[in-house]
């Protein structure tokens, strides 16, 4: 990974965290029920995931209790806008970022000597099916502060209110009280304490619940798709729900999603886009056996394309050039199908989100075709990094190196 931190493609927004914030990020886990960390500096991403605890805890969503119960964590204010590198939703970050519209100004002064801990409530206590996530509609995000400082904060308003009743203003026991309470927590008179609780409304989105699974309710008819075959053949067994239900490697998932009007793939256009050139080196490199050269140099140089496109059996040959054959002899003749030529996996590829679909939908629909066919390594990049990591460190060096410079080019 190390190329990739080099390039700035891995992790590298993370925010630091040392000294006093590294007590209070262990009271926030110990709040939230889990256990501290014995790490005495690390770095945090915009839901205060760190990637170092992770580690350490071997389990990449410590900050769970369970599929159905994440949380977070806030310990400074330059979160706010940061990523969210390992979501167990597609819309964590979009969480963040409408907690830090709403408080925004309170967080500031929070995160000043305290921090905060965030429950993401959508009232269901565990998973019990695989189509419990269904029951994904509202989310109350609530607030807990370390310490109890709002608490604290209401004692030391009382303790004024009684200083100002009456003589009591002459009362040294009361001078004590309030002195004692400042010494401690500071003037918490004026400090913006309190964040009421945000009800954040979900539509279309992918869990990574029971294996990952892609929730379209936008659309005709809800569809529910499955990443792991287990949990899908699970689920096809359920006679309750009125969805339908699908294997993420299902080729019919694809003529639903274009019926329902999801994606949409028109071969004349997409083989003039630099996606289209991405794409089709990538099914070049996936069927080289040996090669002279360097990965890197065959996917930039035409003549080097050419020559190892030469040198690939007629099967292998028909798999990378398979589009623009059936372009080309559809000019000719109605007669041919694109399943007849074109790879399978490839005209998957080609496909995007429906002109019609809002940005949002467009994120999430890109998302579920990167992990169809995860052919385009920049898309899959932009929107799975988890899966992109996975990918990379599974590549020829050479090719790792094509694909950094591929990414740097395009961000």
């Amino acid at each position: 990974m190390q190329k990739l931190k080099t390039a700035n493609l891995y992790r590298s927004e993370l925010i630091p965290v040392s000294g006093k914030l590294v007590e209070r990020y262990n009271l926030c886990l110990e709040k939230l029920g889990f256990k501290k960390t014995k790490l005495k500096s690390f770095s945090i991403d915009g839901l205060g995931w760190s990637p170092e605890i992770a580690e350490e805890k071997k389990n990449l969503h410590y900050l769970n209790h369970g599929d159905a119960n994440p949380h977070g964590i806030i310990i400074s204010p330059l979160q706010k806008g940061k990523p969210v590198y390992v979501p167990t939703h597609t819309f964590d970050r979009e969480m963040m970022q409408h907690i830090f519209k709403e408080h925004g100004e309170a967080i500031n002064d929070i995160t000043r000597d305290c921090a905060i801990c965030i429950d993401f409530d959508q009232d269901i206590d565990a998973f019990f099916g695989p189509l419990d996530v269904l029951k994904y509609d509202t989310f109350n995000i609530n607030f807990h502060l370390i310490n109890n400082l709002f608490h604290i904060q209401e004692e030391q308003l009382q303790l004024v209110k009684k200083f100002n009743h009456g003589n009591n203003f002459v009362d040294e026991a009361i001078h004590q009280e309030l002195l004692e309470s400042t010494k401690k927590h500071g003037d918490l008179r004026h400090r913006k304490l309190y964040l009421k609780p945000i009800v954040y409304q979900t539509n279309s989105f992918f869990t990574k619940a029971f294996g990952g699974v892609y929730i379209l309710r936008d659309f005709i008819s809800p569809i529910v798709i499955f990443e792991d075959k287990k949990t899908h053949k699970e689920a096809i067994k359920d006679t309750i729900h009125d969805v339908l239900i699908y294997h993420i490697s299902q080729p019919e998932l694809m003529d639903k999603l274009k019926d329902h009007l999801i994606i949409e793939c028109s071969l004349d256009e997409v083989v003039k886009a630099t996606r289209y050139e991405r794409i089709k080196k990538v099914m070049l490199f996936s069927e080289l056996k040996k090669a002279e050269h360097s990965i890197k140099d065959i996917l930039n140089d035409k003549v080097l394309f050419r020559r190892y496109l030469n040198s690939i059996d007629a099967n292998a040959l028909k798999r990378v050039t398979g589009v623009e054959i059936y372009l080309e002899r559809l000019e000719r003749s109605n007669a041919f199908k694109i399943q007849d030529l074109v790879d399978e996996r490839f005209y998957f590829a080609l496909h995007q989100p429906h002109s019609s679909l809002d940005v949002k939908q467009h994120d999430l629909i890109w998302r579920l075709l990167v992990n169809v066919s995860p052919k385009d390594v920049l898309f899959l990049y932009w929107y799975d990094k988890e899966q992109f990591y996975k990918s990379y460190e599974a590549w020829d060096e050479s090719f790792q190196d094509w694909v950094i410079e591929t990414i740097s080019n395009n961000i």
